[in-house]
């Protein structure tokens, strides 16, 4: 059984996939149908605290969207490429835009933790690509602008209606699950880091081999190691998320009120 005979009709045209601790974001969701990942063949069950792995359709701020509460990651199994089946799926549904979130540590004491970063762009230093394996043209995929210019200004103009703090930045993906040392934190710092994390970057590459617009927050839930006052762990990454949380649904409220 695939997504769309799942929908019963609904049509959304936006996706969103909610990084660690930020589920209580589909209280945002209106008329929600909600359908568990494991009815959902090709959708992987994560194992990760903090991802609930249920589907949330119905409206934000009026518009009509997906809502996935968790992702699995590449750590999980060693397959960067674990998320492939979802995508595909969201693509075939009628997927036009897709809204990455994550819960991530900063590079830089301007972006403290609580904050919400933007993403401008990202450097893969996980050693990983999701489209190792595959064939064809299409795999050659152009990575400028994966973010695209036009949702973040969206996003801009939707965080100063709402007196939010939107920071901007570059996202470092490591392939965790063990945190980054002080000696990588260091590195990622000089190579034009704003922020470090697990997930995000292989998703974005696969949207953009699909076509799909993509767009991408991180919450900041941590300094990384060796920063001064730093100390990370997952439970720091749930407990800063959810006080986040707050914060990512009304920017995502005004966002789509805007779009509609």
């Amino acid at each position: 059984m695939t997504l769309i005979s799942k929908l019963q009709g609904r049509t959304p045209k936006h996706a969103i996939i909610l990084g660690s601790a930020l589920g209580s974001v589909v209280d945002a969701v209106s008329d929600a149908l909600v359908i568990p990942y494991g009815e959902l063949p090709g959708f992987p069950v994560p194992k990760i605290s903090g991802h609930a792995g249920k589907l949330h359709v119905g409206k934000i701020g009026g518009v009509e969207v997906a809502v996935l509460a968790g992702r699995a990651h590449p750590y999980e199994s060693g397959n960067a490429a674990v998320m492939r089946s979802v995508l595909d799926q969201l693509k075939a549904a009628g997927i036009e835009t897709l809204i990455l979130t994550n819960a991530a540590g900063s590079l830089k004491l301007s972006i403290p933790a609580g904050s919400l970063m933007l993403i401008t762009d990202h450097i893969n230093y996980s050693g990983m690509n999701p489209l190792i394996g595959q064939h064809g043209d299409e795999n050659f995929v152009p990575m400028t602008d994966a973010y695209d210019p036009k949702l973040r200004k969206a996003f801009l103009t939707a965080a100063k209606k709402e007196k939010i703090a939107v920071k901007q930045g570059v996202y470092v993906w490591f392939s965790g699950p063990s945190f980054e040392t002080p000696a990588e934190i260091k590195m990622a710092q000089v190579i034009g880091g704003s922020a470090v994390g697990m997930s995000t970057a292989p998703e974005t590459i696969m949207a953009r081999r699909l076509g799909l617009k993509v767009a991408a927050l991180s919450v900041i839930t941590n300094l990384g190691a060796g920063i001064k006052g730093a100390s990370p762990s997952h439970e720091e990454t749930k407990r800063e998320g959810e006080k986040a949380a707050s914060n990512m649904k009304r920017l995502l409220t005004r966002f789509f009120k805007d779009l509609k």
